[in-house]
């Protein structure tokens, strides 16, 4: 983890270009669209006109991206025990959080751009495989952010039992969901500020309660094992580890929004992957530590008990009504990133020019109310569907990343990056293999189910990016790549 406070945080902060020989590209513009109301930036308006993300928001967008919280780590427990609880959310971060933060550091500072993972597997596979990964990523992030409308009723329905089923539950999701898009049309700025306040709530009663534990705590409590390890449920073990402690990535679609991306993202990469991994391991600590375990409690919403346990009501109230507001924060992170990635996705002329467009708050209006209509859509789902279909999806753009990642270090060796691994290409390829084994390893825990959807997606994505150049040769709809960036090419 120290490699995020190196050196490398000072060096250049120049925009990197594959091809050396070719002037620096102009400064980032945006797209010239017919302008329509606030639907449309006119052309005299530049993307530069709008406030940048600073390091503070960042952070706590990356922690919504990734974690909002130990809402939803309660199964891992369930499914294995504490002891393995424990271990997971210490080791795990070491096999895929870190590794993935870290290439998220080094390509998000090398191509500075919204669309980021996107651009990536584009310079170095083509863009047929850069299609790919947005397709997937993308699909994989509104089925992510379907689940946060539906943990936020969840985490409600013991105090507003209404709210658990029939036509009051569907009502809540559709009004929730309209209410946190349109927070997310106004604006990053609010949506940076609303992570913030949303992410202190969200943490400060697991303080509380993690100080009114300590004279409860009994530590042999932490070295059970579910049954001696036979009766560990390993499918809902991992993908609930996986869950809670991925998608480090989706911050770089939104790197053409952050001030000074160079040093900024390495640095709030590193400040949300220790608040990440501190916000689940110190929950899990206390709660079974300090109160006797009943494994098939631990389900969505039980930190609520435990609050009432070892706080009193006031405290089970707190970390409930905290465990909204977060599902709330995540709903906002990740329909921002998938937003702005369909933004770069159209930018580079993979997607028609609508999605480039920006509304008077600069942001990108289409790409917003396209994916808040796939949250709407999946979420009839039921949790565990949604976690093992996202995590099987992200499984596969995330081997393209690795291959990217891998591939541009050999092909590109002297290219600008201002955040570099202090790995050669062997250190790049061995840092890859442990994530990898762990992918190969939750996608034999998949069942038929999930894999035949996931496979039918991908498939879907195959087919798709052919029938769209179809449509862009037949005229039917208007594709265009932005002047004012780099050719990947070259």
């Amino acid at each position: 983890m120290t490699e995020f406070s190196s050196s490398n945080l000072d060096s250049a902060t120049q925009k990197p270009r594959i091809s050396t020989d070719n002037p620096p590209p102009p400064p980032h513009i945006g797209i010239d669209v017919p302008t329509t109301g606030d639907a449309a930036l006119s052309p005299a308006r530049t993307v530069n006109q709008f406030k940048k993300i600073t390091a503070l928001p960042l952070v706590f967008l990356i922690f919504y991206e990734v974690s909002g919280g130990p809402f939803g780590i309660e199964d891992s427990v369930k499914a294995a025990g504490p002891l393995l609880a424990i271990v997971g959310f210490i080791v795990f971060p070491f096999i895929w959080s870190i590794p993935e933060a870290l290439i998220t550091a080094e390509m998000g500072t090398m191509f500075p751009e919204n669309g980021g993972y996107v651009v990536w597997v584009s310079s170095a596979l083509g863009p047929y495989w850069g299609f790919q990964q947005g397709w997937v990523k993308w699909l994989s992030g509104v089925i992510d952010n379907a689940l946060y409308p539906i943990l936020f009723l969840d985490y409600l329905k013991s105090g507003i039992p209404i709210l658990g089923s029939g036509i009051p539950r569907v009502a809540a999701i559709l009004v929730l969901t309209v209410a946190l898009t349109y927070l997310n049309y106004r604006g990053l700025s609010i949506v940076g500020v609303a992570a913030v306040l949303l992410g202190v709530f969200s943490i400060l009663p697991f303080v509380v309660m993690s100080f009114m534990s300590i004279p409860k705590l009994k530590p042999s409590r932490w070295l059970v094992v579910s049954k001696k390890m036979k009766g560990v449920n390993w499918s809902l073990y991992l993908n609930t580890l996986f869950w809670n402690l991925n998608y480090w990535d989706s911050i770089s679609t939104l790197s053409g929004e952050v001030e000074n991306p160079s040093k900024t993202l390495p640095r709030a990469l590193f400040y949300a992957l220790v608040l990440v991994v501190l916000s689940y391991i110190f929950p899990v600590l206390t709660g079974t530590g300090a109160i006797a375990l009943d494994q098939k409690l631990w389900t969505d919403g039980y930190f609520t008990d435990i609050g009432k346990v070892i706080g009193g009501a006031w405290l089970g109230w707190w970390i409930q009504a905290a465990a909204a507001t977060s599902n709330m924060g995540m709903f906002l992170a990740e329909m921002s990133s998938d937003s702005f990635q369909l933004l770069g996705m159209a930018e580079r002329g993979m997607l028609p020019e609508v999605f480039a467009k920006r509304s008077s708050y600069g942001t990108p209006w289409v790409g917003i109310l396209f994916s808040a209509s796939g949250v709407i859509l999946l979420s009839w789902l039921s949790f565990q569907e949604i976690v093992a279909a996202e995590n099987l999806l992200y499984c596969f753009g995330m081997v393209l990343e690795f291959i990217t990642f891998v591939r541009l270090r050999m092909k590109y060796p002297a290219a600008s990056r201002p955040f570099k691994i202090p790995v050669g290409v062997l250190g790049s390829i061995l840092m890859c293999i442990p994530p990898t084994v762990l992918i190969g390893v939750i996608m034999a825990f998949t069942n038929l189910k999930v894999a035949a959807v996931s496979l039918a997606a991908i498939v879907i994505g195959l087919v798709l990016q052919p029938c769209l150049k179809q449509v862009e040769k037949k005229g039917w709809l208007k594709f265009s790549t932005s002047s004012h960036l780099p050719n990947l090419m070259e």
